[in-house]
């Protein structure tokens, strides 16, 4: 099988650790196949690609969209490295509030499934990252939607104290200031 699939601390987040094949030419892996990820519990279908890039320090999140038009997401980072944050915000479940990260990067290659009903942020630990990641909805104005990156509720451990962060994620709420609707 070109995956394995790893469940975090927070079961319904995935870590994928693609199979990578190297030789003097360079590399080759699989990102995505709908047969294997659907045997291993990702049954979404994907219908947007986005693709980022940010300098150190950086924290874009966290963010999510609102149901009817919410998004699970697979994210990998083609160069550098970030950390990798994903937030469960689905009021019925026993882990709301929880947190798990990872450390994706383009030397592990490792992926990072995170279901709908999360909220999702990273931090650039490299001097600059580039991610991709799909979604299995298209992005909605309407519908998007996030919470503070340092809410103490949840009290992420991003391993810095001064990020970088956009003027719209300083101001976004508190997760007890908001309704969300998982």
């Amino acid at each position: 099988m070109p995956f394995e699939f790893e469940k975090q601390e927070i079961s319904d987040v995935i870590l994928i650790k693609p199979s990578v094949f190297k030789d003097e030419r360079g590399f080759f892996m699989e990102t995505y196949k709908h047969s294997d990820f659907v045997t291993n519990g990702i049954t979404q279908r994907f219908t947007q690609d986005n693709h980022s890039k940010s300098d150190k320090n950086i924290l874009r999140g966290l963010h999510f969209q609102t149901n009817p038009k919410a998004q699970a997401k697979i994210l990998r980072c083609l160069s550098g490295e970030i950390y990798d944050v994903a937030v469960d915000i689905r009021k019925n479940s026993s882990t709301y509030k929880k947190w798990v990260g990872a450390v994706l990067s383009e030397e592990n290659k490792h992926q990072l499934y995170i279901p709908e009903g999360f909220a999702h942020g990273f931090l650039v630990l490299s001097e600059s990252a580039e991610v991709a990641y799909k979604a299995s909805d298209e992005y909605s104005p309407q519908h998007d939607a996030g919470i503070r990156w340092d809410d103490p509720e949840i009290n992420v451990n991003w391993g810095i104290k001064d990020p970088l962060v956009s003027e719209k994620d300083k101001n976004l709420p508190f997760l007890k200031d908001i309704d969300v609707n998982f």
